[in-house]
């Protein structure tokens, strides 16, 4: 992901330091756990641990030009860091990849980075709701019309809108949250998954030392339904995070004005006009939705691999997961703040609501003409369409239609109509609905 768009904890999870941080990890702790069942000897564990200590605690970078000059000649990633690491470690590094295939120490550590990347994406997603609750609490009441096919539909209250959205980012933590256990899995069973040349025990003790699970059954790579899964869980967190943003973006029309992305001092909005205000953020983060939804994809076509493994699904991952995981970082934390400092003008939604002379109280006009005068829905229908076109073609008031229609005034009389048009009717369960939602 180009820097615009990587925030630094995020991305120091999938710089090249950390990657081969972890890949130290996952063989030191392989080697401790051949030395707890007492297959290699406990003093060349100790040098081993010793002499890496500075770069497992990030103390020391790794020389990455030294290891690129390795591969240069092994054309094989894995041995050139081995090879470097012998070159730090000496002898006792014999005892380092142990009854290994590349496999076992990639995907486990590759677990290790989707484990640090989805819990720094868990808490983001944290934020999120915190502050969509906020929001939330403050604009139970503020009531705006709702909008069916873009069009006036009935009143809402913007708290209710957001409501909504909190509970989709709930799902969406956890469904993350599972994933995220699925995903980050390791496996040190072999070149084919069989434990030929390595005791299952280590697998076991390894991911226990490493804070990971195992995958109960593996062939040469850990499969990729589990990572398909994890991708997955990022896009539909993406595609909601469009969704609210495509909402703002339709809010902050000129026409309709009813929220507002912040717009600091000194923040220009187009080179060629100075009056603009544009909901670039909003823009920008549905742009990069689609970034990260097409690391779905990729994650799914990765699930086939050939017999006991191929490395198809290698090159993919280097660009997608990265990608995907920045991206969304940077999706997260920029959506929270937008809401922390959302711009909302509750009078322009109130005067929006009104825009219809009225129309938005329709059904209730139905149901009402039905319940008390006993018409039936076709008939009702009829006779509060006819009034509603009038208010669409002729800009005339709903409510004094009604007035003077004597089909309506044989029903109803002049206070009930008026009733009719009360806007508490349609938030009384407003509370109800934020105590399912929020619990309080």
């Amino acid at each position: 992901m180009i820097p615009r768009y990587t925030l630094p904890e995020m991305g120091s999870i999938w710089d090249e330091q950390n990657k081969l941080r972890n890949w130290l990890k996952v063989e030191v702790a392989a080697a401790e756990s051949w030395a707890e069942i007492g297959k290699i000897p406990k003093e060349a564990v100790e040098k081993i641990k010793e002499k890496v200590k500075p770069y497992l605690e990030g103390e020391k970078e790794f020389d990455t030009k030294r290891i690129a000059e390795i591969e240069e000649v092994t054309n094989h990633d894995v041995i050139a860091f081995l090879t470097y690491i012998k070159e730090i470690v000496g002898d006792e590094a014999k005892y380092l990849h142990f009854g290994m295939t590349s496999s076992d120490m990639l995907d486990t550590a590759f677990a290790l980075q989707i484990k640090q990347a989805g819990e720094l994406l868990l808490k983001d997603i944290e934020r999120v709701m915190e502050a969509i609750k906020k929001r939330a609490f403050e604009h139970k009441n503020t009531v705006m019309v709702g909008r069916t096919h873009g069009i006036h539909a009935e009143p809402i209250t913007f708290g209710l809108k957001l409501a909504i959205w909190y509970d989709e980012m709930r799902r969406n933590y956890e469904r993350l949250k599972a994933a995220v256990k699925r995903a980050a899995v390791g496996k040190l069973s072999g070149a084919v998954g069989t434990f030929a040349n390595i005791d299952p025990r280590v697998e076991e003790l390894t991911c226990k030392k490493l804070g990971i699970d195992y995958a109960k059954a593996s062939n040469q790579v850990v499969q990729r339904d589990r990572h398909a899964e994890f991708l997955n869980a990022l896009a539909l967190t993406a595609s909601s995070i469009e969704k609210f943003a495509t909402e703002i973006r339709h809010l902050q029309r000129t026409e309709v004005r009813e929220v507002e992305e912040p717009f600091r001092k000194g923040q220009k909005g187009s080179s060629a006009m100075p009056h603009k205000r544009n909901p670039i953020l909003s823009e920008r983060l549905c742009g990069l939705a689609r970034v990260v939804r097409s690391a779905s994809i990729v994650g799914m076509e990765n699930v086939p691999l050939w017999h006991e493994r191929d490395i198809s699904h290698s090159s993919t991952e280097r660009t997608v997961f990265p990608d995907a995981c920045i991206a969304l970082d940077y999706m997260l934390q920029k959506f929270a703040g937008l809401m922390e400092n959302l711009v909302v003008y509750p009078e322009n939604m109130m005067k929006n609501l009104n825009l219809l002379k009225g129309l938005i109280f329709s059904q209730r006009v139905l149901l009402t003409l039905i319940e008390k005068g006993g018409l039936s829905r076709e008939e009702a229908y009829a006779i509060v369409q006819e009034n509603a076109m009038k208010v669409w073609n002729e800009g005339k008031d709903f409510k004094e239609l009604l007035k003077k229609d004597e089909r309506v005034r044989r029903v109803l009389s002049e206070e009930e109509i008026e009733e009719i048009f009360d806007l508490s009717y349609h938030t009384k369960h407003v509370d109800y609905i934020f105590k399912r939602v929020f619990g309080e």
